[in-house]
This record gives structure tokens, sequence and C-alpha cells, in this order.
């Protein structure tokens, strides 16, 4: 958190007693903890035919979320450090629900900046991507939960503006895609040359056949 508190203002850091949320702040909370009740309810594979139709259908809603908390000016909290807290939830479990569930489309390529050097595209996993942004959805909740109504919206702001925006806009173009190669008639590719797939054994062709009915059998198509 240290990048983080450097941004802030000298803001008074006396202790303040829980605050009452306004209607924008009661709004993102329940984007928030909406986006992460569903997303671990698909973890749990139940219903596996709907996973990537409802994991757009989730991180969709969740980025305008995150667009609204970009569009406003910088919020401050109350205190000019941020309170501690218990240890975060592990995500490891979530992490490897995911990749199971998704195997094998979990892997994707990206470019981080749009408006940066030139990149090579990166190896991503969707189930990586995805329990990095829960983590840092529940570290907000977590002042939420505690009445810190202001350092809950700031930390989702900033964390929005740093990283999981970005995150989850990679995650969205990835699902996005699976989609439309889908509905549109047009072979996934295999990954790119030097991607790592962790050794699954699997070839490209075999790869590129098991997404191709995995997306095929989900969209009913």
């Amino acid at each position: 958190m240290s990048d983080a508190t450097s941004t802030r203002s000298t803001a008074d850091a006396r202790p303040r007693g829980p605050q009452e949320p306004d209607d924008f702040a009661v709004q993102i909370a329940d984007s928030v903890q909406s986006f992460l009740l569903s997303v671990r309810e698909i973890a749990k594979g139940d219903e596996p035919g709907s996973a990537i139709s409802m994991l757009l259908l989730e991180v969709s809603q969740l980025l305008l979320t995150g667009g609204r908390l970009g569009a406003i000016e910088d919020i401050l909290p109350e205190d000019r450090y941020e309170p501690d807290t218990e240890p975060d939830e592990d995500t490891d479990e979530l992490r490897q629900q995911l990749a199971e569930l998704l195997a094998p489309i979990d892997v994707y390529h990206e470019v981080f900046d749009p408006y940066g050097q030139v990149e090579k595209p990166l190896p991503c996993r969707i189930s990586d991507d995805l329990a990095e942004v829960v983590s840092e959805l529940r570290h907000g909740l977590v002042h939420w939960r505690e009445g810190r109504v202001s350092e809950a919206l700031w930390w989702w702001q900033f964390s929005y503006l740093a990283n999981w925006g970005s995150t989850a806009t990679s995650v969205l173009r990835a699902l996005q895609s699976l989609v439309a190669h889908v509905r549109l008639d047009s072979p996934i590719s295999a990954p790119a040359d030097g991607t790592d797939t962790d050794n699954d054994g699997l070839t490209d062709e075999q790869l590129e056949q098991q997404a191709g009915d995995l997306m095929a059998s989900e969209l009913g198509t």
C-alpha cells in the first residue's frame, strides 16, 4: 500500500466512527458484492454449460461499475493512512476452480497498454486474472463492512485505475472473443508460439478442437 498511500491528501488522521453511505456508494458496493458472489457460484462448476456466458455478463457489469468510479473526481478517504485490516482472503481455491472449469480455454494472450510502446503479446490466464480482481475487490469490501465508506470507495477507485480495471478489460476481451468465434463460426486459433500452457500434453490442434467443442456445446450451436 506504500504507492497508494503516497497519493493521498494530508487529511486529518484522527479516528472517525462509521460513515453513512450515499446512494452512489451503496450502488458501487452492491455491484462489487454481486460480482464476488456470482464468480464464486460460477467457479463451483454446477452449471459449466453457462460459465462463459455468465462470466461475460458479470465482468461487463463490473466494468460499468469501474467506469463510474473512473469518471468521477478523485475520492479522498477520511483518514490519511489506510487502517489496518485482517489479511486478505486467500483466492487460491477460487483460482484453481476457475482453471479447471475453463480448461482448455483458460490461456489467452493480451497487450496490456494500447498507448504504450509496442509489446509482444503476453500469455495470460482468465482464472489468474479473475482471482486477482476478486482479491482487490474483497480488500475494499473489508473497509465497507467496517463502516469506512470513503476508504472503501477510495480503494475501489484507485485499484480500478491502477490494476483491476485493465485486468478485467483483458478478461472481457478474451471472453467476448470466445463467444464471437463460435457465433460467427470462426475457428479458435491455437496459442501463439512460446505460450506457456503448463505442459498440459495437448497439441495445438487438440487445444483448438477442445476449445471449439466446449464453446459450441455451451452456446448450443
